[in-house]
């Protein structure tokens, strides 16, 4: 018998909902593959909304998921220089809320995903993955490395979270630091 395991995300944008929902399950079959019991990592559960509203979103999604994500940009720009302070419990569930940071380069670390779409524009990607966290306007990067067919920059952002390889992505310190704190909370929850 498996055993269920429902990630949660407080999106604060379009590139959360289609980028970030798809790697954050992909990136939990692949953290409990190795798990000593059978578990089923389900889709994402999403919900938006804007900063005002986050304690309702966590309340939400903290009674039907297992383990929550969140950014916390505020904190980081503010006073961390850009770390996260690791893994939060959440209200009376006790559903642990690993903070993501800035994500939006992420999407800009795999240059095969991208050269895989015809007309892309790779020439300002970065050579090594971890050189997005330099990137200082990803969007304006995004915007210019998308294939030009007419269609939005949101219609990508699936794509590349079905296609980015995770193993370059874990290249990125962030992204790396990410997913040992969610290694850690799926310990502590024993999935590992």
């Amino acid at each position: 018998m498996s055993r269920p395991l429902v990630p949660g995300l407080v999106a604060e944008g379009e590139a959360d909902e289609g980028f970030l929902g798809i790697v954050i399950s992909r990136q939990l079959r692949e953290l409990t593959w190795m798990s000593p019991h059978a578990v089923d990592v389900e889709a994402t559960e999403v919900v938006s909304c804007d900063r005002e509203h986050m304690v309702t979103a966590l309340e939400e999604l903290a009674a039907d998921c297992h383990l929550l994500f969140t950014h916390d940009d505020i904190r980081e720009r503010g006073k961390t220089g850009g770390k996260t302070d690791g893994v939060r419990y959440h209200s009376h569930y006790l559903v642990p809320v690993i903070g993501l940071g800035e994500t939006e380069a992420w999407l800009l670390a795999d240059r095969g995903v991208w050269a895989g779409l015809e007309g892309s524009d790779l020439s300002l990607l970065p050579a090594r993955p971890r050189d997005v966290e330099r990137i200082t306007d990803p969007a304006g990067i995004l915007a210019v490395t998308v294939p030009r067919r007419g269609k939005p920059i949101r219609d990508y952002f699936e794509y590349i979270g079905r296609n980015i390889d995770l193993a370059v992505l874990a290249q990125v310190p962030a992204y790396a630091d990410w997913v040992a704190e969610t290694r850690n909370a799926l310990k502590g929850l024993g999935y590992l």
